[in-house]
């Protein structure tokens, strides 16, 4: 089905005319706050109120199938098309790569707009995020004949990807062939980059492999080797992390506090916490550490002390966490939302559900605005404990307008899979429609939750409907999703069904609509 909008000298002219047949209203989108995504780095727009651009992802998302050639044509005449408004529209599509093309190739071609580096760096990013690389290429090649010359954060942004892929290698060949397109050399901030994604990919020995090939080019720094204590430490070699502290004294390259924080982090937050002994012998070598910053000049700040309180946290040690959080507040250093969040996540896993709870009354009194994550706390414990009627009133507080702290991804997430097992599919609508309004999913997870929760409750038809929603949407299908689906249906005598499920997937996710023709696309499917 092509959209055709009448033209109109802006698209706001346009949403009067089709509220009530779209059922939208204003408050659906624009007046709830999304949380950001993490793939969004340095260099793309950043997610922002936009009325326009909510309607048009709405449309996009509820009536157009980008798979079939007869609906792929994208006509929504009469748009007043700037820059902002691509921008945040793709930003609404990041998680349907197909439909957040289309709208990007029809907007190339609409006479008074040209699309802008930051338009191209999110459609590079929305691609590569679903392993469409030779595609991000071709956009990166067709930049650079368009004269929209592609900037360092061009690359970064398919270096980031290609590394999440475990395609190492080639991001380390887009690092090199970089020169080619941007008109500076790549410098210690791009290198930087480089080993930091590596590092945090669990890829440390390969970026300590380059840096110590390339080290001398771009002049060693703190910033460079706090990177790989960090990517040491996150593979649980704290010992190489050490040496390396050991280096950079040898070397008269000062560590400051964020590479002392690295270290207390690597030594506390892998650590192995039980029996006792280990407990106590892990808090040993994290005094230690901080012994070692106060002799050097270096003061431990909240995050030193946020870490700590971690441990405790991680060890079931609430009295020690809340002793912890005191002697931050006597020492005039005042905790952030991490540390008391720490606190909540303690005392929620150890059962203190009352006094978590007025933890939290205290951070609003002291002016930290307690975080989803702070929320998450209580839905895992309310998880653990089937105890859904806490659980649907702490998320329906959450989305009351006057309440400053809304769910994000995982929220969403967490009750999803919860009421799926407890066969609450009402809820789990509920829920659902919440998450596609508030445009943050849903995600690979959310299919991923809901489907094996419609499994568990034998809900086949419910399961393949949502299977092959995820597969128009450009997701890939984890292994076991395919594997939990086809047991079932095989076990409930739907062969069949089986059969004609595969043979749809197979065509729609190798079919593509016309505008695609020129594009290098792959099978989306694992």
């Amino acid at each position: 089905m092509a959209l055709r909008v009448r033209p109109s000298r802006c698209i706001s002219s346009f949403i009067a005319l089709k509220l009530q047949s779209l059922s939208i209203t204003q408050r659906l989108f624009s007046s709830i706050p999304r949380p950001q995504d993490d793939a969004l780095s340095a260099g793309l727009p950043s997610l922002q109120p936009s009325y326009d651009a909510d309607l048009i992802s709405k449309i996009l998302l509820e009536h157009h199938n980008p798979f079939h050639a007869m609906e792929s044509s994208l006509q929504l005449n009469g748009i007043a098309l700037s820059s902002h408004l691509v921008h945040q529209t793709l930003l609404r599509l990041r998680n349907v790569s197909k439909i957040a093309l289309c709208f990007f190739l029809w907007a190339k071609d609409q006479t008074h707009h040209t699309h802008d580096v930051f338009s191209y760096n999110l459609i590079i990013d929305i691609l590569a995020k679903v392993r469409q690389f030779d595609v991000a290429w071709q956009f990166i090649i067709e930049m650079d004949q368009n004269s929209v010359k592609p900037t360092s954060a061009t690359f970064r942004v398919l270096i980031r990807r290609l590394v999440s892929a475990g395609l190492t290698r080639q991001a380390v060949r887009a690092f090199d062939d970089m020169s080619c397109f941007v008109e500076k050399d790549a410098d210690s901030d791009d290198f930087c980059y480089l080993l930091d994604t590596l590092s945090k990919y669990g890829y440390v020995k390969l970026a300590s492999q380059i840096f110590n090939q390339r080290k001398f080019k771009f002049d060693a720094n703190t910033k460079m080797y706090t990177i790989l204590i960090y990517g040491w430490c996150k593979i649980n070699r704290v010992g190489i992390a050490e040496r390396l502290l050991g280096e950079m004294a040898e070397r008269g390259i000062e560590a400051n506090v964020v590479t002392y924080n690295v270290l207390l982090d690597g030594i506390c937050r892998r650590a192995s916490l039980h029996p006792e002994e280990r407990f106590e012998r892990t808090i040993q070598n994290a005094e230690k550490l901080l012994d070692e910053m106060r002799q050097r000049g270096i003061e431990p700040d909240v995050t030193s002390y946020s870490i700590v309180i971690h441990v405790y946290s991680r060890a079931h040690k609430p009295e020690l966490t809340l002793d912890k959080l005191r002697t931050m507040k006597a020492k005039g250093i005042w905790p952030t939302v991490a540390a008391y969040t720490s606190v909540v996540k303690c005392l929620c896993s150890c059962g203190r559900l009352e006094d978590a709870e007025q933890l939290v009354l205290d951070m609003v009194k002291d002016g930290v605005s307690p975080s989803a994550a702070t929320y998450n706390c209580f839905f895992k414990e309310y998880r653990g404990r089937k105890d859904s009627d806490n659980a649907l009133r702490l998320y329906r507080k959450m989305k009351e307008e006057e309440y400053s702290c809304l769910p994000d991804m995982h929220t969403y997430n967490i009750l999803v899979g919860m009421f799926a097992k407890l066969n609450r599919m009402e809820i789990v609508q509920e829920i659902w429609d919440d998450m596609k309004a508030s445009g943050a999913g849903p995600d690979l997870d959310s299919y991923t939750l809901l489907i094996h929760g419609l499994c568990n409750n034998r809900k086949w038809r419910e399961a393949c409907h949502f299977f092959v929603e995820m597969i128009e949407k450009g997701y890939l299908p984890q292994k076991i999703t395919f594997e939990t689906l086809y047991r079932g249906l095989i076990q409930s005598n739907m062969l069949k069904t089986w059969r004609r499920l595969k043979k749809k997937l197979e065509e729609e996710s190798t079919t593509f609509g016309s505008e695609f023709e020129h594009y290098h696309f792959m099978p989306y499917r694992r």
